[in-house]
């Protein structure tokens, strides 16, 4: 990749997230406009999601779950417990951005618009009820759409509640998809593209190429699966371990600090209480001196603190708690003065030491009055005498709602910060780890190396990837880049010169055959004609269909580069047998066929020395078969039919044709009409059928290339006949 288009890739990056930011920061203004003016319209609806839905639809999962998630934490400043509506957002963020990843927010698909907004109205309706629920106390409005279902016959104020809520929702949610239609059908189609958050690390993909990759097989497991794996497990632990600890600090923490709301009490108690009044008190209840204005302070210190349940003064003796002061509490009256009160069991552990006028412990009790944290102090005469004990009770349930109050809000916390978290990790892991390995996977897997420009548009294509995730991915991918571009110019270099050493091969053949022709006068440029009658022969059978198995590009090549060796067997035969003007004995025959076998042999030798050259097979072939006839009555193995190789019967054709139209020493030269007239007749006795045919239909290349060599005669001799007696040469 080029430094211009780095720096290209770089500007988009910046300005796409700059484009981004503004469109997040715009989202959020709408979201806060929205619930101002259905605050200000007195509407029973929010609209605090317009913005949302759109950061989500026009930028993606991000921009959406970043709008949701930033509205609650900038409405803290206003209502602390926004926070742990946090996840519900972030919900509704993610599903509005399903939904268009699906192409279905369209008013072309109104089912699956009405399908979005029960979702939606599940969600924020749903589970906006049942956070409250769990956070405190359940508060029916009376003047609520709820009090309407309960007056049309849902006795269940917690369902009508529910439905209530539900049902509003659906009403909010569907102004707000509608407002979000509105605001796309304005926004046009190419400014939508732009807004389209995606971070690119790499060239943009289309979606269809991006699916691709996201969906590449692996042997095991993706390392998107095993990152959010680790990821999600992760998570769960740390969340798991944080929200114990913290639970368990603060549930400590809340019984300390009502520990030391009762222990105030008390003390309280026992500064403004006369000890010397207790048994006075005690006898003539509330017509004694002073008892009356004790009560009411006693009263007084009740209606301080919400969380104190029963303010009491006992005098402990061996019968029980004989009562000096019992304050009465909403919907339960205290004991009368002088009653006594049997024993909570709780107590049973310290009425020795409370009989002794001591000190306890706190107590925690869940007895006969409910679930209590009680403190018992001491009240003293003039002498120093306990004669009473001043008490007071928190009621663990307060204690207990705090605490649930506490983990609703902190898995309500771990929620969405478990799906902000997983969603940006997520996108990291897509477009910095999956989407470029698998770029890199998909490019590398097709690298094709058969020819030098499929080569040169492999590289290019790499290159075109333009990874630039400042990582180790980078790093790996400018090494494969690399590795690729020396690899093609090393290849190049080492095609260049396998064609240097192929023309020099082929030179080299020539010149041998030339060699060995040269001994035969009668030949002349036999060994180039016959390589070239060869080579428009099988180009024919290609054309015609005949033998497609065997008559590939890669065979076809041989056969033209080995054609000229097809007699170097000749290099055995004499001087004088090979140039023998008249016609040859039965002996010198025989000598002269050798030449087959002879050179069979010859090659033999060489391919030993090459083993790994195919078109020294096929030069052996045409060495030793050229001279058989497909009705077997050639040599030197008298073979028929497809028994002979292939490349020999169409050098039969081709070498028999050559010696037809080109003068010889003991013959004049064929005219062409002749020449070919005998090879059809030839067709299925001494040649293979399709051979002939082929080469009866590739008549006029036949004709140029004769031409080119200056023999050709034209019209008919008398003598036409074919010697068949074998002794051809």
């Amino acid at each position: 990749m080029t430094t211009d288009n780095t720096a290209n890739l770089k500007v988009l990056k910046n300005r796409n997230a700059l484009i981004t930011i503004a469109e997040c920061i715009v989202c959020l203004a709408l979201n806060f406009l929205g619930f101002r003016i259905a605050s200000v319209l007195g509407l029973p609806l929010y609209l605090d999601n317009v913005g949302t839905l759109l950061a989500a639809i026009l930028g993606g999962y991000l921009p959406g779950i970043f709008v949701g998630f930033m509205t609650n934490i900038l409405n803290c400043a206003t209502d602390p417990n926004s926070i742990y509506y946090g996840f519900i957002t972030v919900l509704i963020a993610i599903t509005a951005a399903f939904f268009e990843h699906k192409r279905c927010i369209t008013i072309k698909k109104p089912h699956w618009l009405i399908l979005l907004i029960l979702i939606l109205a599940l969600i924020g309706g749903g589970i906006g009820t049942l956070l409250p629920w769990l956070l405190d106390d359940v508060y029916f409005d009376s003047e609520s759409f709820s009090s309407v279902l309960v007056n049309a016959g849902i006795t269940n104020t917690t369902v009508a509640q529910l439905l209530g809520n539900i049902i509003m929702d659906i009403l909010d949610k569907a102004i707000t998809v509608g407002i979000v239609l509105i605001i796309l059908a304005i926004i046009p189609p190419k400014i939508r593209t732009i807004l389209r958050f995606s971070g690119w690390m790499q060239r943009k993909l289309s979606p269809e190429e991006k699916d691709k990759l996201k969906h590449i097989g692996c042997r095991r497991i993706s390392v998107r699966t095993k990152i959010i794996l680790i990821l999600v497990v992760a998570l769960i632990i740390m969340g798991t371990v944080a929200t114990g600890i913290s639970f368990v600090l603060f549930s400590n923490a809340t019984v300390e600090q009502h520990f030391r709301i009762v222990d105030g009490v008390t003390n309280v108690i026992t500064g403004f209480i006369d000890g010397d009044n207790i048994d006075r008190w005690l006898t003539e209840g509330e017509s004694s001196e002073g008892y009356k204005k004790t009560e009411d302070l006693l009263y007084a210190l009740l209606d301080s603190d919400n969380d104190i349940q029963y303010i009491y003064v006992y005098k402990i003796m061996e019968d029980g708690c004989h009562v000096v002061f019992d304050l009465d509490v909403e919907g339960e009256e205290g004991y009368e003065p002088g009653e006594v009160v049997e024993f909570d069991p709780s107590f049973e552990p310290y009425i020795p030491t409370l009989l002794a006028g001591g000190e306890i412990d706190p107590v925690i009790s869940n007895d006969k009055y409910g679930h209590l944290l009680t403190i018992y102090k001491p009240i003293k005469d003039s002498s120093g005498k306990t004669v009473a004990y001043a008490a007071a009770d928190v009621s663990m349930s307060h204690v207990i709602k705090y605490e649930r109050n506490f983990t609703t809000g902190m898995t309500s916390l771990f929620l969405a910060f478990f799906l902000v978290i997983f969603a940006v990790v997520l996108w990291v892991v897509e477009y910095h780890i999956v989407l470029p390995v698998n770029s890199m996977a998909e490019c590398t897997d097709s690298f094709a190396f058969n020819s030098n420009e499929t080569l040169d548009a492999n590289v290019l294509r790499m290159k075109q990837i333009g990874i630039h995730t400042g990582d180790e991915i980078e790093n790996l991918y400018n090494a494969i880049v690399k590795m690729a571009s020396d690899s093609v110019e090393h290849l190049e270099d080492i095609h260049h010169k396998n064609e240097t050493i192929k023309k020099m091969q082929n030179a080299l053949i020539l010149v041998l055959a030339d060699l060995v022709e040269s001994r035969d006068k009668n030949t002349g440029d036999h060994v180039k004609k016959t390589a070239a009658y060869t080579e428009i022969i099988m180009k024919k059978m290609k054309e015609l269909g005949f033998y497609p198995d065997v008559l590939t590009d890669e065979f076809m090549e041989s056969v033209v580069n080995s054609a000229p060796l097809h007699d170097i067997g000749k290099i055995k035969v004499s001087d004088m047998i090979l140039n023998k003007p008249g016609r040859l004995t039965d002996d010198e025959f025989v000598i002269m066929q050798s030449h087959a076998a002879e050179g069979s042999n010859i090659l033999d030798q060489v391919i030993e020395l090459v083993p790994d050259s195919d078109y020294l097979y096929e030069a052996k072939n045409l060495a030793h078969y050229h001279h058989e006839k497909w009705n077997g009555k050639g040599y030197p193995d008298r073979i028929s039919g497809e028994d002979i190789p292939l490349s020999a019967r169409i050098m039969a054709v081709a070498d028999v044709f050559d010696a037809l139209v080109s003068r010889r020493s003991y013959k004049d030269p064929f005219s062409f009409e002749q020449a070919c007239d005998i090879i059809r007749e030839g067709a299925g006795s001494h040649f293979d059928p399709k051979v002939a045919e082929a080469f009866l239909a590739a008549q006029d290349e036949a004709r140029q290339i004769a031409e080119s060599f200056g023999e050709l005669k034209t019209g008919y001799t008398e003598d036409t006949h074919v010697d068949d007696s074998g002794k051809s040469r």
